[in-house]
């Protein structure tokens, strides 16, 4: 590898996925969230909080309405009623937004799980970037809600060394998330034990535990019952 004074230089690439593979970086798999079930997340996560605010506050101002037809409140409330009630309304505001940001964000979500790393792309205005490189990721979680349930999709939670993230609304979550937990315990164990060093048969890889591995020895049972006399006699 050739290091000069242009391999910090700012790149043309643009914002793409394409744009961010390594040289002779290979994508093994591609997709995006379910469309249908990201946006009907965002929808039904706050509807019922937003449909009772909504109701609580359209009470309000039908009485006001009424109250000022009638003269009973003067036209000057309303300076004080119109911003209290934008204020008021934020529940219902935040979940209209949420719904446009999914609208506009799933447009720039893409996944892909290539020959070194999982490369997730996100954002709404700006374009984001996460890496999880095989080597470093920790744990991999499918969980299925009962959205997921009914678009028959679910989520994959990544947790790698110091950063967490998420591959939404995948089909095939738990197979695929069972093959990225094997694939990176594989490339762990090529480099803790590579290829040209590794002996025909490795007894600490793949190790094939007894029935009993975890039942109590003679030894450990006696020093038990020993222990148990001690503190008795105590």
């Amino acid at each position: 590898m050739n290091i000069d004074e242009k391999y910090f230089a700012p790149s043309v690439a643009d914002n793409s996925l394409d744009g961010v593979l390594e040289p002779c970086e290979k994508v093994l798999f591609r997709s995006k969230p379910d469309k249908k079930s990201y946006i009907l997340a965002a929808v039904i996560k706050m509807l019922p909080i937003a449909l009772i605010w909504l109701c609580f506050d359209a009470t309000f101002l039908i009485f006001i309405g009424r109250a000022l037809s009638r003269g009973e409140m003067p036209m000057s409330m309303l300076g004080f009623v119109i911003p209290f009630f934008i204020i008021h309304l934020a529940p219902v505001w935040i979940w209209l937004y949420r719904i446009i940001r999914s609208t506009v964000e799933i447009k720039n979500i893409e996944y892909a799980f290539t020959d070194r790393r999982v490369i997730v792309r996100s954002g709404v205005i700006g374009i984001d970037f996460k890496f999880f490189y095989y080597d470093k990721i920790e744990s991999v979680v499918a969980k299925v809600g009962l959205i997921d349930r009914m678009c028959k999709v679910g989520d994959i939670y990544i947790t790698a060394a110091g950063t967490a993230g998420v591959i939404f609304d995948q089909k095939d979550p738990y197979g695929l998330a069972t093959k990225l937990q094997k694939l990176a315990t594989d490339i762990r164990a090529d480099i803790s034990y590579p290829n040209a060093l590794r002996p025909d048969q490795n007894p600490g890889y793949n190790t094939q535990l007894a029935s009993d591995a975890f039942a109590p020895t003679a030894d450990g049972a006696q020093a038990q019952e020993t222990a148990e006399e001690n503190k008795d006699q105590e």
